[in-house]
């Protein structure tokens, strides 16, 4: 039998700002965000107190933000997958770019990504498989590190030294071992000259891909598309032949978006 949780008020959380209120929902949320959780686990998680997250956890299930896996175990709700399916039909730029996007994992019969910059990191917007036989790890709606992805170096292209800099000191580890700050700015000043970026295995050894920068109306670098596969059919001299072909899709998007010719 699914744990019944009262969703009284005490004293305390009555004279709580609504918006504290709110907090403390949404770190609930993100605390079942990758697995059920107990209402323990999430107070461990969040700080809260067990009363304060039995009560929430309630809230949250009767308007369907969380679900009980189990009797003892919460895990997000159904309300959340349709928010995230009107927010993703919502988004201009997936509109905008998704025939492009069929239209080059089709050619290249290679898994394709659309992504934004999120902070130190890459946020996926966009996948499309490909028809190779071949599984990468990435998800619309996860994130990875900017430094190890080939879309995260394409959204990269326009920031100073100093950013880079930052961004090389902050995730170095994430590199191969013999990779100086020397090197990867080197690297870097070398993407942005030829408009591109790859990933050699930073993200995944077996892994490579192709990638490229989307520009708005202003120039300004708001997204990055990716060709993707292994190493079995990422061949070097494939790598190169792809480049001004991931950067055409890039660039007609943008047009799309009001995006002068470079």
């Amino acid at each position: 039998m699914v744990e019944t949780v009262d969703i009284g008020i005490d004293e305390k959380d009555a004279r709580a700002p609504r918006s504290q209120t709110l907090v403390r929902g949404l770190e609930i949320l993100d605390a079942a965000a990758d697995q059920p959780r107990t209402i323990a686990e999430i107070a461990s998680m969040t700080g809260l107190t067990y009363s304060t997250v039995h009560r929430i956890v309630s809230v949250l299930l009767e308007q369907r933000y969380l679900k009980a896996e189990n009797p003892r175990e919460f895990a997000l709700g159904p309300r959340l997958i349709e928010l995230g399916f009107a927010a993703y039909s919502q988004t201009d730029l997936v509109r905008v770019a998704r025939h492009w996007l069929e239209d080059l994992s089709r050619e290249t019969r290679d898994t394709v990504h659309l992504a934004q910059l999120d902070g130190w990191e890459v946020a996926y917007l966009d996948k499309l498989r490909g028809t190779r036989p071949v599984e990468i790890s990435s998800r619309i709606g996860g994130r990875k590190p900017v430094i190890s992805t080939g879309v995260g170096k394409a959204l990269m292209l326009d920031e100073s030294q100093a950013t880079l800099s930052r961004l090389y000191q902050r995730d170095h580890h994430l590199l191969p071992g013999d990779m100086t700050e020397a090197d990867w700015l080197a690297l870097m000043a070398k993407y942005r000259l030829g408009g591109y970026s790859y990933d050699l295995g930073e993200d995944e050894p077996s892994i490579r891909c192709v990638a490229a920068p989307i520009r708005d109306a202003t120039g300004r670098i708001i997204a990055a598309i990716s060709v993707s596969s292994t190493l079995e059919y990422m061949s070097p001299e494939r790598m190169r032949d792809l480049v001004p072909e991931v950067q055409r899709v890039a660039r007609a998007i943008s047009a799309d978006l009001g995006a002068r010719s470079r």
